[in-house]
């Protein structure tokens, strides 16, 4: 029952995102709104951690079969993909580089400002 109650809150944040999608004319994706609710429902502890850990966990487990049927796709339109298999291949490399140097960026920047805050969380319990 835990199970399903964790996936039900994951379930209507992105439902919420979806509603959020459809009232705010903006380019912007709806699972990116259910992100952005999640990440400030978990930071503000309105929806805590134990909440939805354990269904969290497991979906990023699965995640990788997650990504088989859009390579079936690929596969399936590589008549349309071939004129284009260099500049496809190209951005997505590219792609991918950025996104994995920011990752490490913004994953340094949280890291060394949770060791500042430890550290001036030792400094004032010593004084």
């Amino acid at each position: 029952m835990k199970h399903i109650r964790q996936f039900g809150i994951i379930l209507l944040i992105s439902l919420t995102g979806e509603v959020i999608h459809l009232l705010v004319p903006l380019p912007v994706p709806a699972s990116i709104y259910g992100l952005i609710l999640m990440l400030i429902g978990l930071n503000t502890r309105l929806i805590p951690l134990e909440a939805v850990e354990d269904v969290s966990n497991f979906l990023l487990e699965i995640m990788p079969m997650l990504f088989i049927p859009p390579a079936v796709g690929l596969l399936d339109s590589w008549g349309a993909l071939r004129p284009i298999l260099l500049p496809f291949l190209l951005i997505t490399f590219i792609s991918t580089f950025i996104v994995m140097v920011m990752t490490g960026k913004v994953t340094q920047f949280f890291i060394e400002s949770d060791k500042k805050k430890e550290g001036n969380d030792h400094e004032s319990y010593n004084q």
